[in-house]
């Protein structure tokens, strides 16, 4: 049986409310596809996502993730504004520093034997991707990998040139917070445009 699951970096309290703030400006009197809540459809910081056989015992695997990296209890990211993505997605655009590469690195290799590549969507519509969103996708079916990872926070999905002009809207409609603060790692459940739909194990990133 194929699981859609995620490895993720959730934000601190705090910052998971402005989170779910900032949508709800950034959207005005648009609907922004899923609609981030503290319980249900989690802001989040996905490092990597997709079919997982049932082999993947996500507790294990988790652990192992964070046993194999000496991290801090809080990793500080910047963001980087407001952008569009194609095709119709809202993102709130956070730095790539060493650190999260590093992490990125380790959860895929740790995933990557799990993955049902069965499951991959191979007619997926990818011409806007660009080439090394491509490569990432064929190569683990996830679009974000490698070169192409972009940390972000989705702020959600609609018709495409309402996402456009939301984007073009932001910064008068929100105020973005300068940097995110994130604390923990949780394993999840991908939900409608891969949500953070449930989470299934959650880890302080600082182990003890």
């Amino acid at each position: 049986m194929t699981r859609w699951l995620g490895v993720a970096l959730l934000p601190r309290a705090d910052h998971l409310r402005s989170a779910i703030r900032v949508q709800q400006e950034v959207a005005g009197g648009h609907t922004l596809q899923p609609p981030l809540t503290p319980e249900g459809n989690l802001p989040h910081t996905t490092v990597f996502q997709g079919p997982f056989l049932d082999t993947l015992e996500p507790d294990v695997e988790l652990d192992r993730i964070g046993g194999a990296l000496s991290l801090p209890e809080e990793i500080r990211l910047h963001s980087t504004g407001v952008v569009y993505q194609p095709t119709g997605w809202v993102f709130l655009s956070l730095e790539r520093p060493p650190l999260l590469e590093k992490l990125q690195d380790v959860v895929v290799g740790a995933l990557a034997p799990h993955l049902d590549r069965d499951a991959f969507d191979t007619a997926k519509e990818v011409s806007r991707f660009t080439d090394n969103e491509r490569t990432s996708y064929a190569r683990y079916g996830y679009r974000y990998t490698g070169e192409a990872y972009t940390p972000h926070i989705t702020l959600g999905r609609t018709e495409e040139q309402a996402a456009q002009a939301l984007v073009r809207d932001a910064a008068a409609r929100s105020s973005v917070p300068a940097a995110w603060i994130f604390d923990r790692l949780s394993f999840y459940v991908m939900g409608e445009h891969g949500a953070h739909a449930q989470t299934l194990v959650e880890r302080a990133l600082k182990r003890t």
